[in-house]
């Protein structure tokens, strides 16, 4: 819990992405009965339930417990598991998941630790996490190691043990001074080509096989959208790009799924007036500027220097100085 100027901010960790109907169902009954109705979605591919009373997360806890969404209270902080969204990658991570929250002294992980779990097509790899695997090769910082894993699971744990043994006061291994290096020693000979990590650029959007990736107007699913999508999905899938992935069915709920919609890689932080630290109201000066849009490079607009919610890759960044916009490239 987080407080913020519209009331308690709830970030919800879905490790993987994945939440069947019926946890999807808890959070929009909960944000509706409890916070403001929506469900906000992060750069971690994860949801936040916003303007909670005081005293609401105790109510909040009990139902996201019984959804099987806080598994862990030790834990809960450090369930930063991000995986392919068109992947098949669920059960490896609720392996990870499980093998996280089994080691006590892994609660004291700082809470911005990343683990990514890419299939081998590239599109979370580049999103820098502090262990991550890309196929059997094991990354550290976002970078292949050369080490080769035949049990994912346990190497991740081991790596994210060493982390903690060599972390000192650092939130990230960038931090930590030859802090890959000497994780990679502490685990192995590396003897592999190295994989070349790119940094991330495909946001993919519409049909794509049997699924359908839709995106979420700045990041917000509405109290209708939530419920229209738990009466019509059997599962849906987060994002890191604030979209989701759901199951090939037709819908009229406002999703973006033409790649050719001025709101495709439009996003941004909250804003006014749910934010104290926000200069202006972000999401209605972005809204309004959507209609003028003449490119489709990325654009994230931040309501201060703090840059909240800044996604992975090339972005053009609006940043609000109190009397208008800052753009940065």
């Amino acid at each position: 819990m987080h407080q913020a100027a519209d009331g308690g901010l709830a970030r919800v960790r879905v490790p993987g992405g994945t939440l069947t109907n019926a946890q999807l169902r808890t959070l929009a009954e909960a944000s509706a009965d409890l916070g403001d109705g929506g469900l906000e979605l992060t750069s971690r591919a994860n949801i936040q339930i916003r303007a909670l009373a005081e005293g609401a997360e105790i109510d909040l806890a009990v139902r996201l417990r019984e959804a099987g969404l806080l598994p862990s209270q030790t834990h809960e902080r450090v369930r930063n598991i991000i995986a392919s969204p068109l992947g098949d990658d669920q059960h490896l991570v609720e392996a990870i998941d499980r093998a996280l929250c089994a080691r006590p002294e892994l609660a004291e992980l700082p809470g911005r630790f990343l683990i990514t779990v890419d299939d081998g097509r590239g599109d979370v790899s580049g999103l820098g996490g502090d262990v991550g695997l890309h196929g059997n090769a094991l990354l550290l910082g976002g970078c292949d190691t050369g080490l080769r894993v035949s049990d994912p699971v346990d190497a991740v744990i081991k790596a994210a043990l060493e982390f903690q043994a060599i972390r000192g006061d650092a939130w990230r291994l960038a931090e930590v001074p030859q802090g890959i290096e000497r994780i990679t020693a502490a685990l192995g000979t590396p003897g592999a080509e190295r994989i070349q990590v790119g940094p991330v650029s495909a946001r993919p959007i519409g049909r794509i096989g049997d699924v359908t990736v839709a995106a979420v107007p700045l990041g917000r699913l509405s109290e209708e959208q939530a419920r229209r999508l738990c009466d019509l999905v059997p599962w849906i899938r987060l994002t890191p790009w604030r979209s989701v992935v759901l199951p090939a069915v037709d819908t009229d709920i406002a999703l973006i799924t033409d790649p050719d919609s001025p709101w495709h890689g439009v996003t941004a932080c909250a804003g006014r007036p749910g934010c104290a630290k926000s200069l202006a109201d972000v999401r209605a000066d972005a809204a309004a500027w959507v209609g003028t849009r003449k490119d489709r490079i990325p654009v994230h607009w931040s309501g201060c220097a703090r840059r909240c919610g800044k996604p992975a890759g090339k972005v053009v960044e609006m940043i609000a100085t109190g009397d208008g916009y800052r753009r940065s490239e």
